[in-house]
């Protein structure tokens, strides 16, 4: 899987749309994890992230949506396991291997629903032009219901929760939780078998990030089935496993901060190498994983040392 996911991931992650090789064909696999919910995911190259559909009685509603190459694929993918029409549409986050697709998916009647910061961002930010520039995002690209902490479905049978998990993988991530199906998607607050990317810039941490996979984990059961961002379809023990890496890797990192190491030093003293073999991929090396959490808990400390000052 991790060799699937290609380096073009990098420019995907910032909101931006990977481009693939001539050769390069991907397509996507509908597997049902439970009555009536789908999985589409990547096959022969990289997508983008996981993509989940509730089917039913009510209509559809989709969670993510790829990237504009991936359309026709995407639309081809979702035929094979429904022939009606998109009513809602999820956005985890705001990265553009998720929501590259929002146009399209809107112009075809869907609602698109997110986190309010979600929309700020793409407000405040716009979506690239391709180029290296950004341009205003359309309207049709930017989500038309907004919700700050939860809110909730009632279709297809069930209660669909979206549960918003502050400055995890950025400031507007979105786990949804369908209760009856017992299933959870939990966008990009998980990949699996690998390095999480957490996006510090876009307003993430690896403190949020661990208190989401916590949220996540408070509400499954041995038999739920999680839909991670990337990675294969897993379960509670798979987020677990990652939880705990993540939590040593904190650690660690915290202690090479607390030693007086700069970013640099602790790069080079390769301390995750533990962990190198098992959990190293393209995107998110090792050495990328270092970083990132040393520059989320330096910026967190940061943060909380400006705030008392400001208080005294």
């Amino acid at each position: 899987m991790k060799r699937l996911i290609t380096a073009a991931l990098a420019s995907a992650m910032i909101i931006g749309t990977p481009s693939f090789a001539e050769e390069s064909t991907p397509t996507f696999k509908a597997t049902e994890v439970a009555p009536g919910i789908h999985m589409l995911s990547g096959v022969g190259g990289f997508t983008g992230g996981n993509i989940g559909l509730s089917i039913g009685e009510d209509g559809v509603v989709m969670i993510d949506d790829s990237m504009p190459p991936m359309l026709d694929n995407m639309k081809k993918a979702i035929e094979s396991v429904t022939t009606k029409p998109v009513n809602f549409l999820i956005n985890t986050h705001v990265h553009g291997d998720h929501t590259g697709n929002n146009s399209s998916m809107a112009n075809d009647g869907a609602h698109i629903v997110a986190h309010k910061n979600l929309r700020e961002h793409l407000i405040k930010k716009g979506i690239p032009t391709g180029n290296g520039k950004m341009q205003k995002a359309p309207e049709s690209f930017l989500p038309v219901i907004t919700f700050t902490h939860s809110m909730s479905f009632h279709l297809n049978g069930d209660e669909a929760n979206l549960i918003h998990t502050p400055h995890a993988h950025t400031d507007g991530d979105a786990i949804i939780h369908f209760k009856k199906a017992n299933v959870i998607h939990a966008g990009d607050v998980f990949f699996n078998g690998m390095y999480p990317y957490i996006d510090v810039a876009s307003g993430g941490s690896v403190d949020g990030y661990i208190k989401a996979q916590e949220h996540v984990i408070s509400l499954a059961n041995d038999k739920t089935k999680i839909i991670p961002g990337h990675g294969p379809l897993a379960n509670k023990k798979d987020l677990e496993n990652t939880l705990a890496m993540v939590k040593d890797v904190r650690k660690i990192i915290k202690k090479l901060i607390k030693d007086g190491k700069s970013e640099d030093e602790a790069v080079n003293a390769n301390p995750l190498k533990q962990y190198h073999d098992k959990w190293n991929w393209q995107f998110i090396t090792t050495e990328k994983m270092i970083r990132q959490v040393y520059q989320s808990l330096t910026s967190d400390k940061k943060h909380k040392h400006n705030g008392k000052e400001h208080r005294h």
